[in-house]
């Protein structure tokens, strides 16, 4: 209660977004729902299987370190500078204008290139359970995932307090889904109905030195790496969150850590149930290794195994919202310093979201997944292969920036030793070498569905997509709008971050002053 003195002074306008909506479960429930968890086990599960068998747990297990490493670089940035930015704001505190904005470049390729696959997978699962014909029909699920984008646009749009309480409800969906699916599994094993081939958990499976190759090692980390991406989502709130300094920080945190039981927790009942056999409903049978859930639903569901379409479909549909967010607000904070046109930095005066960020995400989003498809599927595939390229890009530079921006502080105690140099860097170098890795990988004609200028198809795509951010970063530093940014002016270390102040109460004089 304010004191009779006392006044409490407005908060900031910030960048006009619309602070204070998110608490610590919000923020988790929008990380958690980006991360597509249903979706992203039915689509990776079965590979990473196939790739390194009985080893898939600590597969996921060790992909889940780097990922947690950069959730301390986020959460030590972001109690220091609590941007909706994120990685682009503070990629330009440490190291300046040029590596910032790729960094947020990184960021908005990320988003439209999932938003594609997501849309598609949305369409797809959404006629598998109406009208299974219409699912292999491409214009009917092409068109059906241009609506769903559309929808989740306007959404995202309209405000983010009806965008949370929507996630809740999907979020819920998928969760029980997962939790059935783990607890009919067991019960399967325990009362002898599980299939041929069903077996024991044994702690063999999280042996990291059981590997059967370093090549296979390291598909199968990359391949899980990509199920937990998403959970930065719940940082690029941090303005729209009640407390902007801690909670998006522990909300991250957090969500890795859900994310890590989850994913280890199903494959291990999943591997149970199924076993590894390469034939029938055995996780080493190829023909279903694409979709695990939808391989199992009958078997295990029974009646009810249009839970687990319904439940793949909302995972995909509920991470296009998520997926919007973020791109948004890292192009309107861009353009609020500068670095992009100042039309991205609009506004909605009413809903308090980036409105021509939302929306213009949302178009070229269409563009992009309808071009693709056009093109070829096999194109469209590609770009979702490539897509660990721009996560381990962009994740990187942010814990590189974590130590840089801290590099002052870094030994004067012993939790900034650890959170502000050991973590980020050791995050980030494993990131780097993943991206070096991949991408000499992909240069292999045979990698991926399509081959373009005599190498892989998925490296032209994943370093084609982020050296075309270098140029049209380089185009736009001729505009006369944009030379605030690259002098480094408008955005510096020093800089204050648009961002809304808590609210501090002012003493006023005997004279009723201020």
């Amino acid at each position: 209660m304010t004191a009779p003195n006392e006044v409490v002074r407005p908060r900031s306008e910030g960048k006009g977004l619309a602070a204070g909506t998110l608490g610590l479960w919000g923020s988790t429930v929008i990380g958690l729902a980006s991360t597509a968890p249903v979706y992203s086990l039915a689509a990776t599960l079965g590979f990473v299987v196939l790739t390194v068998g009985e080893q898939a747990p600590i597969a996921f297990v060790i992909a889940f370190v780097p990922m947690l490493l950069i959730a301390f670089a986020y959460r030590e940035l972001n109690n220091e500078v609590p941007d909706c930015g994120t990685t682009f704001t503070w990629a330009t505190k440490a190291f300046g204008p040029w590596v910032g904005w790729m960094g947020g470049w990184g960021v908005a390729v990320a988003g439209t290139v999932v938003l594609a696959n997501l849309a598609q997978i949305g369409g797809i699962y959404f006629w598998l359970l109406v009208a299974p014909d219409l699912a292999e029909n491409v214009f009917v699920v092409t068109l059906t995932g241009v609506v769903f984008i559309a929808l989740m646009s306007w959404i995202s749009w309209r405000g983010l307090e009806i965008g949370e309480r929507m996630q809740n409800v999907l979020l819920g969906v998928q969760y029980l889904a997962l939790v059935l699916f783990v607890v009919f599994a067991v019960w399967s094993i325990l009362d002898g109905t599980a299939p041929e081939g069903s077996t024991t958990p044994e702690l063999s499976w999280f042996n990291p030195f059981a590997f059967g190759s370093f090549d296979a090692f390291v598909e199968s980390v990359l391949l899980a790496l990509f199920i937990y991406w998403g959970w930065d989502t719940c940082l690029a709130l941090n303005e729209e969150t009640r407390d902007p300094k801690r909670i998006p920080g522990r909300a991250a945190v957090l969500t890795t850590l859900i994310l890590l039981v989850t994913y280890v927790g199903v494959t291990v009942a999943a591997m149970s149930y199924a076993g590894l056999g390469e034939s029938g409903t055995g996780l080493g049978n190829e023909s279903s290794a694409d979709d695990v859930f939808f391989a199992l639903k009958d078997a295990l569901f029974g009646p009810w195994a249009w839970l687990l379409v319904v439940a793949v479909m909302i995972s995909a549909i509920s991470s296009t919202q998520t997926t919007i967010l973020p791109t948004a607000r890292g192009t309107l904070a861009m353009a609020v310093y500068k670095a992009l046109p100042r039309r991205f930095a609009t506004v909605h005066p009413r809903y308090k979201t980036p409105s021509f960020s939302t929306l213009l995400m949302g178009f070229v989003a269409i563009v992009f997944y309808v071009g693709m498809t056009l093109i070829s599927d096999n194109i469209l595939q590609d770009t979702v292969l490539s897509l660990g390229l721009a996560i381990a890009f962009y994740y990187a530079i942010t814990g590189f920036a974590c130590v840089w921006y801290f590099r002052s502080t870094l030994f004067a105690s012993w939790r900034n030793f650890w959170n502000r140099l050991v973590f980020p860097l050791v995050g980030a170098v494993l990131l780097t070498g993943a991206f070096v890795y991949s991408a000499i990988d992909m240069l292999d004609p045979d990698y991926g569905y399509t081959v373009l200028l005599g190498v892989g198809g998925v490296f032209v795509v994943g370093v084609g997509s982020l050296a075309l951010g270098a140029v049209l970063m380089v185009v736009w530093s001729f505009f006369a709008d944009s030379k605030p940014f690259f002098r480094g002016e408008s955005l510096n270390r020093e800089t204050e971050v648009l961002v809304p102040d808590d609210e501090l109460p002012i003493v006023r004089s005997i004279d009723g002053g201020i």
